[in-house]
């Protein structure tokens, strides 16, 4: 396993499973890659909405996790305009950056882009703002997550965000199922 592939797996599961791999991950940038196939397409061959609003609220709510010194964050808005279709085929690419980085919201802009293998052009597909509760209280159930991940200070950050996914994925438990439910005939998925 590669490691843009191991590092998506960690941090955020669903988006491994279709496939996603992020590229680069800081306070003020998160991005990563998507190649369109069977698993996140509808059966008209083109990229599911429902993965694009994943891929958004994913990226938005780590890039605001690490922005607020990996403090436990909520999404709480999803706004999203799917412009152009990508086929099967296709190569997705997205970025999210924050609009707004405030200590109790903050706001994210997603944009997905599509690239055909045979061209180096890229298209915008979909445009998403994602608005997050930031500094949230980490539910009780939830304190020690981390205890088996504490090593060196070098690894700090990977233990707290191996912290957020178990919340991230708690907290979106509903969410994730629909959107896998609309993907059911590829894929099956139990929380």
């Amino acid at each position: 396993m590669d490691s843009a592939s191991s590092k998506t797996k960690a941090l955020a599961l669903p988006l491994h499973i279709l496939g996603f791999e992020i590229d680069e991950l800081s306070t003020t940038r998160v991005t990563g890659r998507l190649p369109v196939s069977q698993i996140c397409c509808q059966p008209f061959k083109v990229l599911h909405g429902g993965v694009s609003a994943l891929i958004a609220e994913t990226l938005a709510s780590i890039g605001a996790y690490m922005a607020t010194d990996l403090k436990r964050v909520a999404g709480i808005q999803l706004s999203i305009n799917h412009l152009k279709s990508a086929d099967l085929g296709d190569t997705v690419f997205a970025e999210a950056s924050p609009v707004s980085s405030g200590k109790t919201i903050q706001v994210w802009e997603v944009k997905l882009w599509k690239s055909r293998k045979e061209s180096d052009s890229k298209t915008l597909i979909s445009s998403s703002r994602v608005t997050l509760l930031c500094n949230l209280l980490t539910p009780g159930h939830a304190k020690n997550a981390s205890d088996p991940l504490k090593c060196s200070p070098n690894c700090r950050l990977q233990s707290s965000l191996y912290t957020y996914i178990y919340i991230y994925i708690y907290e979106y438990e509903s969410l994730c199922f629909i959107i896998f439910s609309c993907i059911s005939h590829c894929v099956l998925w139990h929380f």
